[in-house]
């Protein structure tokens, strides 16, 4: 009987990319179990883009889909908080925040990332609405609007670019950021950004309407929208509590596990998906690493039910080699024959 606590795959977050794996490996027949604690990173946000046939989607319809899909294939999903995992001779067992334990053959870390967001007065009411960060998840709904760059790092010269595409009216305001270089003044100065210097101390207006922005010195700017810069902070404690390897980002936006194309990490028997392995990944990117992890599982999966049924048949005494395979086609190929002269 099938141990209720026990599954093939336990698969820690329950975003695009844990949820895509649940269905890749429901379909193949896998016991998986889910565990989500309910706080996408995306929540904030009025809809999902980008994501082909989804477009506008809101974030938690879009889960609310995908844990259905999920369980439609015999996956358990499990609103709990992940905890502490361990290594077992089996596997690994993971422990709730409730004192519930859970254990599986292998383990798929999809627990996302935090956005640690530039220390001013307000930005965080409006992170998701009128605080943004990417032209690709954001930059549309701003097109043509007064839209604001806050400099705290050389990102913003990018920003600048990328939201400048969208609008002709763009701000940078330097804040924290490097000194600018001549060519870059230059170039802010053919593409017409005005440049404000000083450093920002508060985002105006109510949640959800920003307005604009005061800097220190008291002075305002009216703005329809304000990009900054976020860190991305994988969330990966569980993940380097059994060693997985973490590293800074080349581009010095944060830091995530490392992994192989297929989401292998550095820890036998440990995959991880999303936004903890790829920071700058959109939500179509993570659900298809996802995917991609769920079958590298199963793969992983098979390859060592293979090997056990080899060596449980050699210690039941079974023959090896050629030898040792199936006649079944042999003996009807031979009964086709007898029949055929009798």
């Amino acid at each position: 009987m099938q141990d209720s606590s026990r599954y093939d795959v336990v698969i820690i977050g329950g975003g695009a990319a844990g949820l895509s794996a649940a269905v890749a490996l429901g379909r193949s027949l896998r016991t998986t179990a889910v565990i989500d604690s309910g706080s996408p990173r995306n929540a904030p946000a009025a809809g999902v883009h980008n994501f082909l046939s989804r477009d506008g989607v809101p974030p938690l319809e879009l889960v609310a889909s995908g844990r259905a899909e999920a369980a439609s294939y015999g996956s358990v999903l499990i609103d709990a908080e992940a905890v502490r995992v361990e290594k077992d001779p089996a596997g690994f067992t993971v422990t709730l925040q409730d004192g519930g334990r859970l254990s599986g053959r292998r383990l798929l870390v999809t627990t996302g990332l935090s956005d640690e967001l530039p220390d001013v007065e307000g930005l965080a009411a409006h992170w998701g609405s009128g605080v943004i960060h990417c032209p690709y998840c954001h930059g549309y709904e701003a097109r043509g609007q007064a839209i604001g760059v806050l400099a705290t790092g050389p990102m913003a010269m990018h920003q600048v670019q990328m939201f400048r595409q969208l609008s002709d009216d763009v701000t940078l305001f330097l804040h924290t950021g490097p000194e600018l270089t001549d060519d870059e003044w230059e170039l802010l100065a053919a593409l017409s950004v005005r440049v404000v210097d000083g450093r920002v101390a508060s985002v105006r207006g109510p949640a959800g309407a920003l307005s604009g922005v005061q800097l220190e010195d008291g002075s305002g700017f009216p703005l329809d929208a304000l990009v900054v810069a976020p860190r991305f902070a994988a969330r990966s404690a569980l993940l380097e509590s059994l060693g997985v390897r973490i590293s800074e980002h080349p581009m010095g936006i944060g830091y995530s596990a490392e992994v192989d194309p297929q989401g292998r990490t550095s820890v036998p028997g440990v995959w991880a998906a999303g936004n903890v392995a790829d920071p700058v990944a959109q939500v179509m990117a993570s659900s298809a690493a996802g995917l991609g992890a769920g079958a590298a599982i199963n793969g992983d999966l098979i390859a060592e039910d293979a090997a056990a049924a080899v060596a449980a048949r050699r210690a039941a005494g079974g023959e090896s080699g050629r030898d040792g395979a199936s006649t079944a086609g042999q003996n009807e190929s031979i009964g086709q024959k007898s029949g055929a002269h009798s």
